[in-house]
């Protein structure tokens, strides 16, 4: 059934890649992707793709730029060696904060870099909860666009949650959380919030009742863990019983590991979707749901050219 298509990946998230050659039951492709000793990226396939289905699975996370550039050479390396159609796989998208003109004279870098992957040979998209939908439509060639809900609902409507309310740490998320919430039969409450510089955040007040409740804060990522810290802090003070968190992409750049450490949090739930790197260790409340299988799944209705929207769910 796969014997047209490839699976290759870069070095941001092997681990996750291999995870999903298994659950298709496929080798992973036999590639090089190292670098020079002046930091040039070298990649070499090491296989025949001529004609091929081929996907390649790269996250966009630290070091950011080096693996961007990874993925970008990657798909040249493809492209000449005259694969029939290529599918970025990046499970986690890089600079989709930077989306619009927040400020006169800053670039929209989220539309440029969907324009360089668009150039350097790649057919189509397949990502995971995007930061900003509208990203989509800053290609020109398809996206799927890919939630992790139902990984993170699997494992949520196993735990025994008193009196749930499901919490928006901003007004941006508030769509996200109700659509938790109404899955959870949870409450929904809001944190108004007000942020002054990137990665600082200021509480502002609290729209509705979690005195006596669970709370699970939602969000789509955590990067340096200010702002949810900061509002698990403040549920506490107004009488949340237990705190969770929950996120699809677990960035936890700087003082996040700290923050969290120090945090009220019971438990922070998040996916695999950037590597973890030993970071568990770090903080054991961290638990990290694979979305191997999710992933796995649309590769295979999108090498088959099924529907993949009965997963965008």
């Amino acid at each position: 059934m796969f014997n047209q298509m490839k699976i290759f990946s870069g070095n941001a998230n092997r681990p996750l890649a291999e995870a999903v050659c298994a659950y298709l039951d496929i080798p992973i492709g036999i590639a090089t992707v190292s670098t020079f000793s002046d930091g040039e990226v070298l990649v070499q396939i090491d296989e025949n793709v001529r004609g091929m289905d081929v996907f390649v699975m790269q996250t966009l996370s630290n070091p950011v730029n080096h693996h961007l550039m990874e993925m970008l050479i990657m798909f040249d390396a493809l492209k000449r060696a005259s694969a029939r159609r290529i599918t970025a796989v990046i499970p986690y998208f890089g600079y989709a904060r930077q989306d619009r003109k927040a400020a006169p004279r800053v670039p929209i870098t989220a539309k440029l870099v969907a324009d360089l992957i668009t150039t350097a040979g790649a057919d189509r998209v397949l990502t995971l909860d995007l930061h900003a939908g509208q990203i989509q439509g800053f290609f020109n060639i398809p996206v799927d666009h890919l939630y992790a809900k139902p990984v993170l609902l699997e494992y949520l409507h196993k735990k025994p949650f008193k009196d749930l309310v499901v919490v928006s740490p901003d007004a941006g998320g508030t769509e996200r959380a109700r659509a938790f919430a109404k899955r959870l039969n949870a409450g929904l409450a809001i944190i108004d919030k007000r942020r002054d510089a990137p990665n600082k955040a200021e509480l502002m007040n609290i729209i509705g009742n979690v005195d006596g409740h669970d709370v699970l804060l939602l969000d789509d990522m955590i990067d340096t863990g200010g702002t949810i810290v900061q509002a698990a802090h403040a549920l506490k003070e107004r009488g949340a019983l237990k705190v969770y968190g929950a996120c699809t992409h677990a960035v936890l750049s700087g003082p996040a590991m700290d923050r969290l450490s120090s945090s009220p949090f019971d438990e922070v739930i998040t996916t695999d979707s950037i590597p973890m790197n030993g970071k568990v260790g770090r903080y054991p409340k961290l638990t990290v749901l694979s979305v191997a299988e999710l992933l796995g799944k649309a590769v295979a209705r999108v090498h088959t050219e099924e529907s993949v929207s009965i997963l965008f769910v």
